[in-house]
């Protein structure tokens, strides 16, 4: 309907209801994430990379109070240079929609309006997560509340490594989110290959994934997300020894400048990106295309097997 509150792109639309694979895709990494111009580029090369994989990418946003699932040329183009786009979580799409308002979906967002949409598969960098000192402040993020509320299944590279990744790693077996590396048996530090930390269990392939994704319906144990942890490639990881010690001075300077609350990421983000000198940010970017490629993979698996 013209005036519904989520409104799927025709190409969207017709690729949901012929069963066809898609991929839904973030908005925050085009309108929080990346330098003016570099993140429309970025934006149009990860739908291109996603077409490239055999599916529909359904890059997700709000725009004027209309949850978009497909955003096109020109919505994919306001979200990349409006300065006053706002950055959206779950719990932020009922008041954008009433008031009319404009933003970017973060993952918490982007899972449960793919799952409204009928989009299986969702592809995005690193998810939020436990974060440090959380016995102090408990403060943890919004995405793990909502993956075990939607059986969407998310690529990504692991948490962000500025988080307590043994901590969310619990936290997701808590709320029974299910978590498969692939083609690894550690989990991803999302700058990094490895975290150290082990999974359960390793898939190879994007059939194995899809027909995990057959068994969690047939089990109807499909009640809450599906991660499959995605390392970026050696070659293009942040270097181990940069990372440990500037993510160290980061938090050492998030201490001094009494940073709290929901600002500490984005400061911690911004400090890795300056004092590494942009690498962080290329290896961000590396995961991400290494995510979306597979997640293309794994929805045109899926689509066959329905």
């Amino acid at each position: 309907m013209p005036d519904a509150p989520i409104r799927l792109s025709r190409e969207v639309r017709d690729a949901v209801e012929r069963g066809r694979p898609v991929v839904a895709l973030e908005s925050t990494i085009i309108s929080h994430g990346l330098p003016r111009p570099r993140n429309l580029a970025v934006a149009q090369e990860l739908e291109a990379a996603v077409r490239e994989g055999g599916a529909v990418p359904a890059t997700i946003a709000v725009l004027d109070g209309v949850a978009r699932v497909g955003l096109g040329k020109g919505g994919l183009e306001r979200v990349a240079e409006d300065t006053g786009m706002r950055k959206l979580g779950f719990r932020d799409l009922a008041p954008a929609v009433a008031l009319g308002a404009s933003g970017a979906t973060t993952v918490s967002a982007t899972a449960f309006l793919a799952h409204a949409a009928g989009i299986a598969v969702f592809a995005t960098g690193g998810l939020g997560g436990v974060h440090r000192d959380w016995v102090t402040l408990q403060d943890e993020s919004a995405d793990l509340g909502l993956l075990a509320r939607v059986p969407v299944t998310v690529v990504c590279a692991g948490v962000k490594s500025i988080l307590d990744v043994p901590a969310t790693l619990q936290r997701l077996e808590t709320l029974n989110v299910g978590v498969v590396g692939y083609r690894t048996a550690e989990f991803p530090g999302f700058y990094l290959r490895s975290s150290g930390l082990p999974v359960d269990w390793t898939v190879d392939s994007p059939e194995q994934v899809a027909a995990l994704m057959r068994a969690r319906w047939q089990l109807n144990t499909d009640l809450t997300a599906l991660i499959v942890a995605n390392p970026v490639p050696e070659r293009q990881q942040l270097d181990p020894a940069l990372h440990d010690r500037v993510l160290a001075e980061a938090l050492a300077a998030a201490g001094r400048a009494g940073v709290t609350g929901q600002a500490v990421t984005p400061f911690l983000l911004g400090y890795l990106v300056e004092h590494t000198g942009g690498a962080s940010l290329e290896a961000n970017l590396a995961a991400v295309r290494g995510n979306v490629a597979l997640a293309a993979k794994i929805a045109r698996s899926h689509a066959a097997l329905r």
